[in-house]
């Protein structure tokens, strides 16, 4: 297949359809379940559903329809038939989303979340990077291998629309599907990104997440503070004991064995060689407060604590008054959310079972713990690169980007890899994309590398080929 027709034809579409259609996209308030508990009747999600499924239906390619479980948000799902090389290849299934993080507050003069903008070969908007282009792209490189006379399996595309609440309606989907989905043998996501735009990043593995709520009561009534304090334990004092049994506050090390694995080698041999082809990027990708610094220095090591470590945020708090409105009272109890994120390997429910046990035995002072918000996911680890991807990557990465791919582990976690690699532990998986380190994904300012999204769309096109031909 000839890869300059795949280009050609690529960055054709992306400059006369694809960038109109995906304006439209962004403008779409289409937020996850999880931010939009009435997303059922507010039809945002139907609306994001039914502009791309338009969009592809003009494509010509295959058949659309929008699956829906009854309680469940949708999934929009294109058939493309293979073309007649590659009928005994199996399904390739490209998976992407269209539901989006909330808008939050503080984007730049002339930006914002629903506008979509064009500036400086940056498209910025709300979902334009994540994840909103992936259909397109996907869409877009099957079309180009058929342009330029290449092949590709049958390819079947899946857009969910619960990805940003954790999918939780995608197990679901994909028992209902498989049958339809059929022989899996090569997955493409393209959620997800690298370290710069100058070459083709593969994530190799996602960390798994828990997610608990805790509560920890002292009193019936709130007191004053000057007459219980000194008698009465704080109940954020309770808090901080029961965290210091989970993490040293000193180093953010994890102390339960739970949550441990020993990393793979050629994971760490991975972590090394991006640093050193991207040094400072991983550093700079950090807005840092003036005078803060990350925890080490190493950026193979901030490579491997984010991938293959596991951590504990404190994601938000309840109980606690405004400054300004807080009195000299005792307060009845205190309640943290807790995120962990876990090494690809680990158990992600032993993990929970180990913060249960940690936060509810022997509670300091008899204090009262309450759990809620429970929550796990284990994470994924790519398998054995075959030799037919192994010779793709290397082709798109000198005829498509002239620099090396690279391969990292990202902290972040994608709940349908670690599904799709149990359900289909002989596929081959490409996770890639066009997300670089400040894209901003999730927070103010969200934007695509259009230039960098084209030739992400070409080297999918010309793997597509190169697994059709073995």
């Amino acid at each position: 297949m000839d890869i300059n027709a795949v280009q050609s034809a690529v960055r054709r579409q992306w400059n006369d359809d694809i960038l109109k259609s995906l304006c439209g996209l962004v403008e779409i308030p289409a937020l996850s379940p999880a931010f939009d508990a009435d997303w059922a009747g507010s039809g945002h999600l139907d609306a994001a559903v039914d502009h791309v499924r338009n969009w592809l239906d003009a494509q010509g390619l295959g058949q659309t329809q929008v699956v829906r479980l009854p309680g469940r948000t949708p999934v929009l799902v294109l058939d493309v038939p293979a073309t007649p090389g590659a009928a005994d290849r199996g399904t390739v299934l490209l998976y992407g989303h269209l539901d989006k993080q909330p808008p939050v507050g503080g984007w730049s003069d002339g930006l914002g979340p629903w506008t979509p903008v064009v500036r400086d070969g940056r498209l910025y908007g709300r979902g334009a990077a994540d994840d909103g282009y992936s259909g397109y792209a996907a869409a877009a490189a099957l079309r180009a291998v058929r342009e330029a006379g290449g092949e590709h399996a049958r390819a079947v595309l899946l857009l969910e629309t619960g990805e940003e609440s954790g999918s939780p309606d995608l197990p679901a989907y994909l028992e209902h599907l498989a049958g339809f989905l059929g022989d899996v043998r090569f997955v493409v996501c393209l959620d997800s990104g690298g370290n710069d735009y100058e070459r083709l990043w593969l994530t190799t593995s996602l960390r798994g997440l828990a997610q608990v709520r805790v509560t920890v009561k002292v009193l019936d009534v709130a007191q004053h503070s000057g007459l219980a304090s000194g008698a009465v334990p704080s109940s954020f004092r309770v808090l901080r004991q029961l965290l210091d049994r989970i993490e040293d506050a000193r180093t953010g090390e994890i102390l339960l064995p739970e949550f441990h694995v020993e990393i793979p080698a050629d994971r760490e041999r991975q972590a090394r060689d991006a640093a050193a082809a991207t040094p400072g990027a991983i550093r700079s990708s950090f807005p840092l407060a003036d005078g803060a610094r990350t925890v080490t220095d190493d950026e193979a090591e901030l490579l491997l604590n984010v991938a293959w470590r596991p951590t504990l945020s404190v994601i938000g708090a309840s109980g606690f008054p405004e400054p300004e409105n807080a009195g000299n009272v005792l307060r009845e109890s205190s309640t943290l959310a807790l995120s962990f994120r876990l090494p690809p390997t680990a158990d992600s429910k032993a993990a929970l079972e180990a913060v249960q046990r940690a936060l509810t035995t022997d509670v300091p002072y008899g204090a009262q713990v309450s759990l809620s918000g429970i929550e796990h996911a284990d994470g994924w680890n790519a398998p054995q690169t075959a030799p037919w991807l192994e010779r793709g990557l290397q082709r798109v990465s000198d005829e498509v980007f002239g620099a090396p791919y690279g391969a990292i582990g990202l902290g972040g976690s994608i709940p349908f890899m670690g599904l799709l690699g149990e359900k289909y532990p002989d596929a081959q998986f490409l996770v890639t994309g066009a997300l670089g380190p400040d894209s901003n994904a999730h927070v103010p300012d969200e934007w695509l590398h259009l230039a960098h999204a084209e030739r992400v769309t070409a080297a999918v096109a010309a793997l597509l080929d190169a697994h059709a031909r073995g």
